[in-house]
C-alpha cells in the first residue's frame, strides 16, 4: 500500500493516478498522552493501518493525483540516521574527488560508523530545496530510506526487516566542507524524502531497487541497492547497537556513485524502482 500525506494534514491511499482520502481511519489510532514517548502512533502497526485504510477506501473520496499537494508522511522521527560510504563506486569517487575527502583516507562504512541529521532538516519534495550557502558546493544524494516500524534495540539481522514500516526515496543533500557530517547534512531542507511510504510487505527484498537521479534532464546517479556494503538489514542491526530504534525514525542507507553539485534553479528528479519518482526545485 502506497500511504501518504497531502494538502492540511490529510492521510490517503494512492492508487494508480488517485490519492484515496482515509484521513477518517486516524480516529481509530490512540495518540500517546504526556510526556511523548518516541515513535510516531501511525507506523506502530502500519498492518493495521492498512486494513483500516482498505475498508475505509471502499467509501472514501478519490482525488486526482495531480490535484493535491504531498506532504511528508513521517512528521517527527525522533532521529534520521545516515549511512556514509556505503557503495564501493562512491568510496571510489570519493578518494578521487578533492571536494569530497578534502584529502583525507576514505574509509568503509564500518570503520566510519553512521551520523546523525538533524529531524528539522527534513522536508517533503513538494516544499524544494533551499541552499543555505550559495559561496560552498552543496551536492545531491540519492539514497533508498527505510522508515522504522517496530521499536527495538540491539536488533539481530535476521530479524531486522521486521522492524521496517515501509520504503521511500532520499535526498541526503550535504554541503562539502572540513566540519563534522552530521553539521554540514541537517540544515534546512536538507532531507527531502518522498513521494509516499511504500508498505514493506510491498518490498520483499529491499536490495533489489534499481536507483537513478537526474539534474536538469541529465543523468548524474544510476545504481542498485544490491551494491550495498551493508544492506538495509546490516544497516538496522549496526544502528540499533548504538541506537533505540523508534516507530517514524528514517534510516538513509547511502549513495551510489555519482554525487555532484546543484545550483538554484536545477530540478532534480528521483526514483527508486517499486518504490516512485519525485521532483524537487532547487533555489
Amino acid at each position: 500500500m502506497k500511504l501518504c500525506r497531502f494538502n492540511t494534514n490529510r492521510l490517503g491511499v494512492v492508487v494508480d493516478q488517485h490519492v484515496v482520502d482515509v484521513t477518517a481511519i486516524l480516529s481509530e489510532i490512540e495518540f500517546p498522552g504526556w510526556p511523548h514517548t518516541p515513535g510516531d502512533p501511525l507506523f506502530t502497526d502500519i498492518n493495521r493501518v492498512c486494513r483500516l485504510a482498505t475498508v475505509e477506501m471502499e467509501m472514501a473520496k478519490q482525488l486526482p493525483l495531480s490535484d493535491v499537494t504531498l506532504e511528508c508522511l513521517v512528521t517527527n522521527p525522533s532521529k534520521i540516521i545516515g549511512a556514509p560510504l556505503n557503495y564501493h563506486a562512491h568510496i571510489a569517487e570519493a578518494q578521487a574527488d578533492q571536494a569530497l575527502s578534502l584529502g583525507k583516507s576514505v574509509a568503509k562504512i564500518q570503520e566510519t560508523g553512521l551520523f546523525l541529521k538533524a529531524s528539522s532538516s527534513l522536508v517533503a519534495p513538494s516544499r524544494g530545496m533551499k541552499i543555505r550557502f550559495p559561496e560552498r558546493r552543496t551536492d545531491h544524494e540519492l539514497e533508498l530510506a527505510v522508515v522504522i516500524g517496530k521499536q527495538g534495540t540491539n536488533i539481530r539481522k535476521e530479524h531486522a526487516l521486521q522492524h521496517v514500516a515501509g520504503y521511500t526515496v532520499g535526498l541526503d543533500m550535504t554541503v562539502r566542507g572540513s566540519e563534522d557530517r552530521s553539521f554540514r547534512k541537517s540544515l534546512d531542507t536538507y532531507t527531502i524524502i518522498g513521494p509516499w511510504l511504500v508498505t514493506a510487505d510491498e518490498i520483499p527484498d529491499p536490495q533489489k531497487l534499481d536507483m537513478q537521479l537526474t539534474l536538469n534532464g541529465e543523468v548524474k546517479q544510476s545504481g542498485s541497492t544490491a551494491n550495498m556494503i551493508l544492506g538495509v538489514a546490516d544497516l538496522i542491526e549496526f544502528a540499533s547497537a548504538y541506537y533505540t530504534l523508534y516507530p517514524g525514525d528514517i534510516l538513509l542507507t547511502g549513495t551510489p556513485a555519482g554525487v555532484g553539485p546543484v545550483q538554484s534553479g536545477d530540478e532534480i528528479e528521483a526514483r527508486i524502482s517499486s518504490i516512485g519518482e519525485f521532483r524537487v526545485l532547487v533555489s
